[in-house]
């Protein structure tokens, strides 16, 4: 299904061999975005590693091919205390990156703190708001859950007011919401300096 003239599309990944969250918008020149697809991508534990990486890459080379995105976006893997948790997050961005570069498509990362600003203006928000703002820029009953799937969609909405033709403070007119405002006086003050 693809996108219609004038949208970009973006696939964000909240990736992860457990629970890999995934969400598809679609974003007009005016900076609305409108939700296409959400959900999760689950491997068992148990399952041998090879296993769980290839049911991720499956999983994500059915949603590249049926909902066709024209970048994809992703959670820039950070240093933790918890090696186990970096490892899985490398695995699952690393199948990503591969389908996506299969298919041609950009790939782009984000960290957590750049995704928690562009959402809520602010770089240390917790999950809660997180969610909420997404549900809000999206105009969602409710927060999307579980917590990766709302991940997903804030990374994406994130590349998609980031990205070039996108860009914040739009063109003359454009609407802002108060987080990409915040985001905008962010970046001027910091190209101030």
């Amino acid at each position: 299904m693809q996108p219609a003239a004038g949208l970009k599309r973006v696939l964000g990944i909240d990736p992860g061999l457990t629970r890999c969250g995934v969400g598809v918008i679609d974003v007009s020149p005016d900076r609305k975005a409108h939700l296409v697809y959400v959900g999760v991508l689950r491997t068992p534990p148990e399952l041998a590693l090879e296993e769980r990486v290839l049911a991720i890459g499956l999983g994500l080379a059915e949603l590249l091919d049926e909902h066709q995105p024209h970048v994809v976006a992703l959670e820039r893997v950070f240093a933790q205390q918890n090696v186990q948790t970096v490892m899985s997050v490398a695995q699952a961005s690393g199948v990503a990156m591969f389908m996506a570069a299969q298919r041609g498509l950009a790939v782009a990362l984000h960290t957590p703190s750049e995704v928690k600003a562009a959402i809520t203006g602010y770089g240390s928000a917790d999950k809660k708001q997180v969610a909420n703002m997404v549900a809000k820029v999206l105009r969602l009953d409710a927060p999307p859950t579980p917590a990766d799937a709302a991940d997903a969609l804030a990374i994406a909405i994130c590349h998609a007011w980031r990205s070039p033709g996108a860009a914040v403070g739009g063109g003359a007119g454009a609407a802002l919401t108060p987080a990409q405002r915040a985001w905008r006086d962010a970046e001027k003050s910091t190209r101030a300096r």
